[in-house]
């Protein structure tokens, strides 16, 4: 049984691994830039926000003849103008009663105070977090306790709208997603470019390892990277490993032939001048034994070469040829025989093979046709990779039953008629061992159809 094939190519797999950890990769670093960014920006908010700090406590420091008068000056309009989420608030911590200042936009709201909340100043002195302001709107503050020796002690906070930061953060955001947006496209093409140029040579092999099997070359070549040409060595000495074998397997049949056959041809002819009865059976026997040896050396011939590497053949020219012959055999039953197959139709095996094939159902067509043989293509050409041929004739056909037992080895319907009966079994065998088979059915003619199956290129 043939591997299973995985559901993606290698060079789509290395594409999609790159581009998933191209993408990966953007992601973290656009999450740890924006991250990054977050706390730059709440930084320099945060500095912008402690001037305003140290401005009102240098105001509470002032003497107290001018603190009625400087405390709150910030110069920032926004704290002036109702509900703008620009506030301050001073509150004193030691009196009898909390003593509230605050700017004219709080409107007589109050800011809530972090030191009540728990929140522990950082290395600075100053406690900051994110509040909800007296419009519920969201707001940076940041809060200082200071003391101030005899007047007292407080805590001043300032607060600003969140949302100018979350600005400066969406602004960012969208520059650095286009940015890394453009960025992965880049990487994705650059690996799509890598991935192909560095398989280049493993499909140029493809290429070559399928140029053997169809037999447009009888070797791998070409050169190969340092880490492909092993490959493509080991490749080509298993090829000529795979051909010797093949040649040895050839001259073994050969020999075992010419081997079996001269000591038959002699008792044949040895049992010629002998008692007649005693010389019919041996010439009978001996005949048999012949047409057993020839059946099965064929078998182990097509055994040997129907897995070959390389082995193509053009069925038009040989279809062709074998036509010819039998109309000529057959001249004085005037037998028309024609044919409809393309010279692009290439049968993956032997010419002897197909020739033996085609040959023997040829013949058998010729011996019970009346007056019309035709060979058709069943199907496109190389549909799913595989010749679909149909042999008809015009003769009296078989019944149904029967078409079954004539493939078997050594069966004949009619006795009378010249053959063995090894023919029909023997396209039966060889068609299997190509991965075919053979098919008899009612012809459209009258006679037999013998449907053929077997490997295209």
């Amino acid at each position: 049984m043939p591997p299973k094939s995985h559901r993606y190519s290698l060079g789509t797999r290395l594409f999609l691994s790159a581009a998933f950890c191209c993408v990966l990769i953007l992601v973290l670093a656009g999450v740890g830039l924006t991250t990054f960014y977050r706390r730059s920006a709440e930084r320099g908010f945060d500095e912008r926000l402690s001037v305003y700090i140290k401005q009102l406590v240098a105001d509470l420091a002032a003497p107290p003849e001018t603190e009625r008068q400087t405390v709150g000056d910030l110069g920032e309009p926004r704290f002036d103008l109702p509900l703008t989420g620009w506030y301050w608030q001073i509150v004193r911590l030691d009196g009898e009663r909390p003593n509230v200042r605050s700017s004219r936009s709080l409107v007589g709201g109050q800011l809530p105070k972090l030191l009540d909340q728990g929140i522990a100043p950082n290395n600075r002195g100053l406690r900051e977090s994110y509040v909800s302001g007296p419009d519920d709107r969201l707001l940076r503050i940041l809060e200082r306790e200071i003391d101030v020796g005899e007047d007292g002690r407080f805590t001043v906070a300032v607060a600003a709208p969140a949302d100018e930061i979350e600005g400066d953060i969406r602004d960012f955001r969208f520059a650095l997603a286009m940015t890394f947006l453009l960025l992965g496209i880049a990487l994705v093409a650059s690996t799509l470019l890598q991935v192909r140029f560095g398989l280049r040579p493993l499909v140029r092999l493809r290429r070559a390892v399928g140029a053997v099997r169809t037999g447009e070359s009888p070797r791998i070549a070409g050169q190969y990277p340092p880490d492909l040409a092993p490959l493509a060595s080991e490749l080509n000495q298993l090829i000529d490993a795979n051909h010797e074998i093949l040649d040895r397997a050839r001259t073994q049949v050969g020999n075992l032939a010419h081997a079996l056959k001269t000591p038959l041809s002699v008792m044949m002819n040895e049992a010629g001048g002998g008692e007649a009865q005693l010389s019919q059976t041996v010439r009978t026997q001996t005949a048999i034994m012949r047409d057993q040896v020839q059946y099965y050396l064929d078998r182990a011939r097509a055994a040997a070469l129907s897995g070959a590497l390389g082995g193509v053949t053009e069925v038009a020219p040989s279809l062709d040829a074998l036509l010819r012959t039998f109309t000529k055999i057959s001249q004085d039953r005037e037998i028309a025989s024609s044919h409809d197959v393309p010279p692009s139709l290439r049968f993956r095996g032997e010419k002897q093979d197909l020739e033996e094939m085609l040959g023997n159902l040829l013949d058998n067509a010729f011996k019970w046709a009346a007056s019309t043989v035709k060979v058709t293509l069943d199907g496109p050409v190389g549909q799913d990779e595989r010749i679909v041929l149909l042999i008809d004739d015009d003769g009296p056909g078989l019944p149904a039953e029967a078409m079954a037992e004539v493939l078997k080895r050594g069966h004949r319907l009619d006795e009378a008629r010249p053959g063995s009966g090894l023919g029909l079994s023997i396209v039966v065998d060889l068609a299997k061992l190509y991965g075919g088979g053979l098919t008899l059915l009612r012809s459209p003619l009258g006679g037999l159809r013998a449907r053929l199956v077997l490997p295209s290129i």
